[in-house]
């Protein structure tokens, strides 16, 4: 996936920027609403977005600043481990670029390569039940919040997005 506009720029990692990524999941308050997960897990990760670039449409990204360059977070598209015909989406932002609509673009730019790569799976996104500005960000950007998904001992809110 590739996108740009004045804002932002979504684009795969490379192997330079794991540092980036391992940096973003330092912060507790990036990390509040995310279950618990070891450097070398966040290693694990990174490398498996690195891979998944060779094979098909879905990955973990870097968002970066349009104007700057700056490392913003990270994003995702997958396919939803609940529901092989759904997919799912997220992102994680640093914090100082927290309530600045970028949330709202990420998410518009993930929606759209979801559509253009399969437009007939259902799109989903979770969040943890208190991270209230995700919620809105899922619900200004079309999603509609359904019942409570329950994953391990976690329970998480359920959105689906509403294609019409």
């Amino acid at each position: 996936m590739y996108y740009k506009n004045d804002t932002i720029i979504i684009q795969e990692f490379t192997p330079q920027e794991l540092h980036l990524f391992l940096d973003l999941f330092t912060n507790e308050n990036v990390t509040r609403y995310l279950p618990y997960k070891s450097p070398e897990e966040f290693k694990v990760m990174f490398e498996k977005a690195l891979s998944d670039y060779k094979e098909g449409p879905f990955s973990r990204w870097g968002i970066f600043d349009a104007q700057n360059d700056n490392f913003i977070g990270m994003c995702l598209a997958r396919v939803f481990h609940h529901n092989p015909n759904q997919t799912e989406i997220g992102y994680i932002l640093g914090e100082n670029y927290w309530g600045k609509g970028i949330g709202t673009q990420i998410c518009q730019a993930l929606i759209s390569h979801c559509l253009a790569t399969d437009e007939k799976k259902d799109i989903v996104a979770v969040t943890d039940l208190d991270n209230i500005g995700s919620q809105k960000v899922l619900l200004k950007c079309g999603f509609n919040r359904n019942e409570n998904l329950i994953e391990g001992d976690r329970e998480l809110a359920y959105f689906l997005y509403s294609k019409g």
